[in-house]
């Protein structure tokens, strides 16, 4: 059984544990693992350990751990485009769990790459106000229409529950996956001032063409 913790438009619900999870949660197979970045983490590439299978999410041997303070700020790009439409965080105890969630994809910066602490005054696309989760049961529902076709995808998580560093050890993306098509630049001549005589009209189609 579901339930809302009612924080506003920022939806969470608990999930029991069903076989159909680890299909639902499978979207850390489509990150393009070698570009994702993690800022302020203590070890280099600890920060993509966290993104993996839903029958690993209770593997607390791989984690990432923040280094200077308790931000921890990650650019994840995906091999095609997303519908993100839920999100799971299983953080550390003893108040290392992030508190709040924060997604930099806006509409004025999507799918923007590359973003750094300096980004962070940007308003996100959405926040959460995270409880302390140590099963992965605690969903985060987005706000799907912001995030219905994302290629890249900011996660900032600025403070924690009382300790000096934040830790995490499985984030859990739920959505949709399909392909990008990379089409290629049409190059089109047109002349500025048309020679009817060279338009022949044989006939006039009365058809309406709905531009797509």
């Amino acid at each position: 059984m579901s339930h809302s913790h009612g924080h506003g438009c920022d939806g969470d619900h608990d999930h029991d544990e069903t076989p159909e999870m680890g299909v639902q949660y499978s979207l850390y197979s489509k990150i393009d693992v070698d570009n994702l970045e993690c800022l302020n983490e203590s070890e280099d590439g600890a920060g993509k350990t966290v993104f993996k299978p839903w029958e690993e999410r209770l593997n607390l041997e791989k984690y990432v751990e923040s280094d200077v303070d308790e931000e921890l700020l990650f650019n994840i790009p995906f091999t095609g485009n997303v519908k993100l439409k839920g999100v799971l965080v299983i953080g550390g105890d003893n108040g290392a769990h992030p508190s709040k969630m924060r997604f930099l994809c806006t509409f004025r910066f999507k799918n923007r790459p590359h973003m750094t602490f300096d980004d962070v005054a940007l308003a996100p696309e959405q926040e959460f106000e995270l409880h302390a989760d140590d099963t992965g049961t605690l969903e985060y529902s987005t706000a799907v229409v912001k995030f219905s076709s994302v290629n890249h995808l900011t996660i900032h998580f600025p403070n924690n529950f009382g300790s000096e560093k934040t830790r995490i050890y499985y984030i859990g993306l739920r959505g949709e996956f399909s392909t990008a098509y990379r089409h290629g630049v049409t190059i089109c001549s047109y002349e500025t001032r048309p020679n009817v005589a060279d338009h022949k009209i044989e006939s006039i189609n009365p058809v309406t063409h709905e531009i797509q």
